[in-house]
């Protein structure tokens, strides 16, 4: 269907600029042909040029709406291949129906549900989905049995087998979350971790369902530049370390962020360097990381299917919501634990060149509740290292380090 209106649509222009260059060629003949009428005052050289300049504007006229009208569809994304459509890719592992319709996909993992002592509903970050389990592809299985953990890892929106959410925000993520909990019985409370952009969910969560929640968990939140409660110079100065590409990548995911598929798909400029996934922006620890998951299925499965919906449905879309304009800023939040029935952890790596440290410590220097984990020599990548993911799975769950 959207191929046939594009064609309807330039074959309308198509006709319009040559009735138009045909109106305005027989203009031109009438107003020559009028020279040689008696009386005509007009010499033959200046009739020409007026109907000449008349027939120009005309032209140009048209040629200006087809401008505008190139630019119009190129700055809109192509509908979305959903899952289990016709067109679309096949649903392959079990979806819930949410209150709107939509549906989320999810995938289980460590110890049986009724045998489970902590249930943890999992993040992914960006360009990831729910094959990747965040720090716990990184843990040992009977480490996972001994802690008694189930975790369940959901597709977000757009991303992977879960439908898209146009209307996607922080509070419609962390709605979300609480009815998938609701849905797989997890109980009155649970707990989230969400990874990288994960993040904006734990945020949400802590906003929204904090009444939900037994304890949370971040790792390397992204953060957004653009949080009113963030000091200017700190927040200038540790944008203006990123790659020139990402600057402006974000500009116009927070400004114009009706520009976000066209920017980060034309070839004049430079896109975000994070969805072409440059190696100068990962620090060395990370490269070793990606390194060994180069023959993980789980990884090679999100490769796969992170943005089989579309592009702008999963990666431009989840750039438009973490960097655009929130309802709250993290840095408001009050304690969802007052009386240390939970806790709320955060973990960050000190050689991350994507998630500013400087603004990490910022953060959390403005919620002392917050127990805050700084990782000398570490990465982005920290929770899939193999040294890392037990150690912050026992910390999240029972203390200990």
């Amino acid at each position: 269907m959207y191929s046939n209106i594009n064609l309807t649509f330039t074959l309308s222009l198509s006709l319009s600029l040559s009735t138009l260059c045909i109106v305005g060629f027989h203009k031109l003949c009438v107003a020559i042909n009028s020279c040689f009428l008696p009386n005509q005052k007009l010499s033959w050289s200046s009739a020409f040029v007026r109907a000449g300049l008349e027939m120009l504007k005309r032209v140009a006229f048209v040629l200006l709406i087809v401008l505008l009208s190139w630019a119009y569809q190129a700055t809109r994304p192509p509908p979305p291949k959903l899952c289990g459509s016709p067109a679309g890719p096949p649903v392959t592992g079990p979806r819930i129906k949410l209150r709107d319709g939509r549906h989320l996909a999810y995938k289980e993992y460590g110890v049986p549900k009724d045998k489970a002592r902590y249930k943890i509903i999992l993040v992914h970050g960006f360009s990831s989905c729910r094959h990747e389990a965040g720090v716990l592809t990184s843990v040992p299985q009977d480490v996972v049995e001994e802690l008694g953990v189930y975790a369940v890892g959901f597709d977000r929106p757009g991303y992977g087998e879960s439908d898209p959410d146009p209307k996607r925000t922080v509070k419609s993520l962390a709605l979300d979350i609480e009815e998938l909990g609701d849905q797989l019985e997890l109980g009155s409370k649970f707990y989230v971790m969400g990874n990288s952009m994960g993040g904006q969910a734990v945020w949400g969560c802590l906003k929204y369902i904090p009444n939900r929640l037994l304890g949370a968990g971040l790792t390397a939140p992204v953060i957004n530049y653009w949080w009113p409660s963030l000091p200017a110079n700190l927040s200038t100065e540790a944008y203006y370390k990123q790659p020139p590409q990402d600057q402006w990548a974000l500009r116009v995911a927070h400004y114009l962020p009706w520009l976000t598929y066209w920017w980060n798909t034309q070839k004049l400029f430079p896109a975000s360097s994070v969805i072409a996934r440059r190696p100068d922006i990962f620090s060395p620890r990370d490269l070793v990381i990606f390194k060994k998951l180069l023959v993980d299925p789980n990884r090679n499965k999100c490769k796969v299917q992170a943005a089989q919906q579309g592009v702008f449905e999963s990666f431009h879309q989840d750039m438009m919501v973490g960097f655009g304009s929130w309802e709250f800023s993290p840095m408001d939040l009050e304690n969802p634990f007052p009386n240390n029935e939970g806790s709320v952890h955060l973990w960050q790596g000190d050689e991350d060149r994507l998630v500013p440290i400087t603004l990490q410590r910022y953060i959390v220097s403005k919620l002392p509740w917050i127990q805050f984990h700084e990782l000398p020599g570490h990465g982005h990548t920290f929770p899939m290292d193999e040294e890392m993911g037990e150690a912050i799975l026992k910390e999240f769950l029972v203390g200990k380090k």
